[in-house]
C-alpha cells in the first residue's frame, strides 16, 4: 500500500485560509472552460454535430459530453461531489484529447492536447484533496 503524506513546510508556508481560497479559485477555474464549452455546444449544435461526426463519434456523444461539461463544471466550481467531479472530468479531457486532439503533428492540435493533459492534471489534484474548505461536500 502507497501512503501519501503532506509536506509540513508548505503548508506552514500558506496559511490555511489562503491555501483554501487559491484551491477554491482554482476549482473555478478549471470548471469556466467546461461550462464555457458545453453552453458553446448548445449555441451551436450544427458545428458541434459536424465536429463530432468528423472523428466517427455518434450523435448522442452531443448528449453526454454537454452534460459532463455543464453540470460537472458547474458541481465542480461549487465543490459538490467533487472528487468523483474531479475524477469524471479528468476522464472526460483525457479521452477528449486522445479522440479530438491526436493529430500531434498540427501546432494547434498539439497544444489541444496537452492543454486537456495539464487540466487533467489539476483535476486529478481536485480529486485528490476534495473541495478544502469551500464547497457544498463542506458544509
Amino acid at each position: 500500500m502507497i501512503a501519501i503524506t503532506t509536506n509540513s513546510v508548505s503548508s506552514a508556508a500558506i496559511p490555511a485560509q489562503s491555501a483554501a481560497l487559491l484551491a477554491v479559485s482554482g476549482r473555478i477555474m478549471l470548471a469556466a472552460i467546461f461550462v464555457l464549452s458545453g453552453f458553446s455546444k448548445i449555441a451551436d449544435p450544427a458545428y458541434t454535430l459536424g465536429y463530432i461526426n468528423s472523428v466517427g463519434l455518434p450523435l448522442p456523444y452531443l448528449a453526454g459530453a454537454i452534460a459532463v461539461e455543464v453540470f460537472g463544471g458547474f458541481a465542480l466550481a461549487l465543490g459538490f461531489r467533487t472528487r468523483l467531479v474531479g475524477l469524471v472530468l479528468a476522464l472526460f479531457s483525457v479521452v477528449t484529447a486522445l479522440v479530438f486532439h491526436s493529430a500531434l503533428s498540427d501546432q494547434n492540435q498539439f497544444i489541444h492536447f496537452f492543454k486537456n493533459i495539464a487540466m487533467a492534471g489539476g483535476l486529478l489534484q481536485v480529486a485528490a484533496f476534495g473541495p478544502v474548505r469551500f464547497g457544498i461536500d463542506r458544509s
